[in-house]
């Protein structure tokens, strides 16, 4: 997809807003990198699967991603050797525990949501692998005791060194010889040391190692010789204490590079699954819904909103809460291309964005903010050229600039792809403008691509009248407020409404007479074009019209094929268990619905329709027809 239509479309922002929606750095990530796709089969199956997720949504059944970590390039360094430590592996463990979470979510999702099973069928339950780690380190990242017998016997010997150490400066203090030459009552530590803070006029008096000085020199900090041999038997059981806690980390850390493959798995679902749920939670919260998808070029967008737009609009609080208003685009039913007239800040421009945005959007595999029964062609290129995009750097005009967009478009465009040009023929002088304009959608036409194109040239209005293929559209302007309403009719071709305004404004009528005047000189076949505008509008109406119904007996239809197939998998599974309970014999089990348990038949009375059925201690007579062969899935 053209990367330069993406940023004119803002597709940039629609991926940060996605990513928002994400619950773990790794979906976030997935959701920045969403691209639009070319392949129908895979874009289908994308949007059944975020439909799912919001059906799961809705039934409460939220993916549980409490704990879950990207703990993927941890995982690699120890599938290659690298010794993890203690923090790192208990990151692992809090999400190979989470890992167990979801397998148990798989589990209760709802039989119909298929894919959503499939998509977490990688995700194994290796909570077990976890626990051996929070087993071996506790919370706050220490090896415990119990991880080895080696690491508990030199931890008791420590104790009991520590111990010794504290009774011989106890004794010492107690001391009131010794007392005298120190400068405070108390022994402090210095690293792994205790000393004693002797003044240094008296040092030589207490035999033992001087650690440091005060920054007066006034007093030194000693470690008595009594104290010192201990320290040194301390300092090497410290060392095999450090050796032995290594080693059970190396282990921990191999036994998770014999795992990494089933992890890194396991990771790239939870990945995808976050993926989804924040393209599920994004439409819940901006009214999306799947749009059905097409190869023969039908784009029909029902009530959209532009997402962009409508997020600035909830989210601005400088002015009174304001509202999108939806517009209806239909391209490639009835006419291939669409030319939109209508005067400045009217909405032409959202018009061809919003169109733009969410063919991207629904190539991407998201739902769109457009009312149900939209539909969206897989384009081969969306290309466009919109907004002022004046060239400081290669010192082009804003005319020279859009004519070297168009140039490239006219590269790259085909019959698959759809072409958004906006102010067509302006910057220029009105006549050429025109002209230039006109031979641009000829070219488009004989291309066979979809377009829409907005101008302010008069010129250009009446093209549709010469071209079947080609249909007019204005947004709409109320003349009592004198402000735009946003809204496109399609069949129209928008007026600029200057002397209306004019006279609103209270010019002085006879300047508007005169203006009159002169505009009836420059549109000799005003009345003619009217007549022919008002007849395209009264067979739009009628398309329109027909295409709704048309769309309400296809819904209708669908709804009566889903409800046939699933009476035929009813009848079907009706003949399975009615042919399994003529088979049934003493000593077969059966599950009963009115007592919640498995039991086993004692035996079976066919010609009576029943069977007694041993649970516990007792025996119970119940219907044939009441007992399954197993606990039904609860959804």
């Amino acid at each position: 997809m053209d990367s330069h239509t993406l940023d004119l479309l803002d597709f940039d922002k629609v991926r940060s807003l996605l990513a928002d929606h994400a619950s773990t750095s790794m979906g976030a990530e997935l959701a920045r990198q969403v691209q639009p796709s070319r392949d129908v089969t895979k874009i289908r199956e994308q949007l059944a699967l975020v439909s799912e997720m919001v059906e799961a949504l809705l039934a409460n059944q939220a993916p549980p991603f409490g704990g879950v970590h990207d703990i993927r390039m941890v995982v690699r360094r120890a599938a290659i050797g690298t010794m993890l430590t203690a923090e790192e592996l208990l990151l692992v463990a809090e999400t190979l525990i989470a890992t167990g979470t979801f397998y148990r979510y798989r589990m209760r999702l709802d039989g119909k949501l298929t894919r959503l099973v499939e998509m977490l069928a990688p995700i194994e339950d290796l909570g077990p692998v976890g626990k051996t780690i929070t087993g071996t380190i506790d919370g706050r990242g220490h090896v415990k005791d119990s991880a080895s017998p080696d690491l508990a016997e030199v931890r008791q010997k420590l104790a009991a060194i520590n111990e010794r150490v504290q009774n011989v400066i106890k004794k010492l203090l107690r001391d009131p010889q010794l007392r005298a030459i120190l400068r405070y009552g108390n022994a402090t530590v210095n690293g792994d040391h205790y000393v004693l803070p002797v003044a240094a006029n008296h040092r030589t008096k207490i035999p033992g190692v001087v650690h440091r000085t005060s920054s007066t020199g006034e007093t030194v900090f000693i470690e008595p010789a009594a104290v010192a041999s201990l320290s040194a038997e301390r300092t090497v059981l410290k060392g095999e204490e450090d050796r032995e806690v290594r080693r059970i980390l190396r282990k921990l850390s191999a036994e998770i590079g014999r795992w990494s493959r089933h992890i890194e798995g396991a990771m790239n679902a939870i990945a995808l699954t976050d993926l989804v749920n924040a393209k599920a939670r994004f439409a819940r919260e901006f009214d999306m819904y799947a749009p059905e998808v097409n190869t023969e070029g039908r784009l029909w967008l029902r009530s959209a909103r532009h997402p962009i737009l409508e997020h600035l609009f909830r989210t601005k609080e400088t002015q009174a809460e304001r509202q999108v208003v939806p517009i209806e685009v239909r391209l490639g039913v009835g006419f291939n291309m669409l030319v939109i007239t209508g005067p400045n800040t009217g909405g032409k421009t959202v018009t061809l964005k919003t169109t733009g945005l969410l063919s991207v959007m629904a190539q991407s595999g998201m739902h769109i903010p457009a009312g149900e029964g939209s539909t969206v062609p897989v384009w081969s290129h969306v290309l466009a050229d919109i907004g002022d995009e004046q060239s400081l750097e290669q010192s082009l005009s804003t005319f020279s600039s859009h004519i070297s967009r168009i140039a490239t478009i006219f590269a790259t465009v085909d019959e698959h792809s759809l072409v958004l040009l906006d102010e067509l023929g302006a910057g220029t002088d009105p006549t050429e403008g025109a002209a230039l304009g006109r031979a641009i959608l000829d070219q488009l036409d004989k291309v066979g691509c979809r377009a829409i194109v907005t101008t302010h040239l008069g010129d250009l209005k009446t093209y549709a009248f010469s071209n079947d293929r080609a249909e007019n559209g204005a947004v709409e302007f109320d003349l009592e407020t004198l402000r735009p309403t946003y809204r496109l009719h399609i069949g129209q071709f928008g007026m600029s409404n200057a002397l209306r305004i004019a006279r609103r404004l209270k010019l002085p009528k006879e300047l508007l007479q005169r203006a009159r005047k002169y505009l009836k000189r420059r549109q000799g076949k005003t009345g003619e074009l009217s007549r022919l505008q008002q007849l395209r509008e009264e067979a739009e109406k009628a398309r329109t019209e027909a295409l709704a119904h048309q769309h309400d007996a296809d819904r209708q239809r669908e709804d009566y094929e889903r409800r046939l197939a699933e009476l035929d998998k009813r009848q079907v599974e009706d003949a399975k268990l009615n042919e399994w309970r003529s088979r049934l014999q003493a000593g077969d089990s059966a599950w009963s619905p009115k007592f919640g348990k498995q039991g086993k038949i004692a035996r079976v009375n066919q010609a009576k329709g029943t069977l007694f059925l041993s649970i516990g201690i007792g025996q119970w007579e119940v219907f044939l027809n009441e007992v399954l062969p197993e606990e039904p899935k609860t959804p």
